[in-house]
């Protein structure tokens, strides 16, 4: 006799406490337009696929304003927020059309038309071209192959934990 049994999906404001629970480390992903315009937004959700090729994930929301221009350019940046940039880090976070108004950034050397480089506000930086991208959820996975990459070995990151910034002591 076989028993069936039903799974149902954890609810939301659970798993987003859960979720929250776990720290991550702070970024402000950037592309650019087809008017060469810079937009941006803030993730946590990041992470190193494969070594070779050099790959790397994050998730982007379907609501974000980034997205599209992603998705159009195939390019894009991610800048890993220094300790003392939460005001980066929240302004990239809103859907406030002038996020770049004050904001410092160069284009990538390495990749014509790549995501802005924060370069003021990072302790790292790695600019990627889209590998793959894929549906998921609320989201789109895109997997981005490093084409240019920097570190500043003395500075420290930004972390968000529980709904809080901090930073890695």
């Amino acid at each position: 006799m076989s028993s069936e049994h039903e799974f149902r999906a954890v609810d939301e404001a659970q798993f987003l406490s859960v979720m929250a629970s776990f720290p991550a480390g702070v970024a402000v992903v950037t592309s650019l337009d087809h008017e060469q315009r810079p937009v941006g937004l803030t993730i946590s959700a990041f992470c190193s696929v494969s070594r070779t090729p050099p790959l790397i994930l994050i998730c982007v929301d379907k609501e974000s304003s980034t997205l599209a221009t992603i998705q159009h350019s195939q390019k894009f940046t991610v800048n890993f927020l220094s300790d003392d940039r939460e005001e980066v880090a929240r302004r990239f976070a809103t859907k406030d059309p002038e996020k770049f108004a004050a904001q410092a950034w160069r284009h990538s050397e390495a990749l014509p038309g790549g995501g802005p480089v924060l370069h003021e506000d990072t302790v790292a930086y790695l600019v990627c071209k889209v590998f793959k991208e894929v549906e998921a959820g609320d989201h789109w996975v895109f997997i981005g192959e490093v084409v240019e990459a920097s570190v500043e070995e003395e500075a420290r990151s930004l972390l968000y934990h529980r709904r809080n910034f901090s930073s890695i002591g």
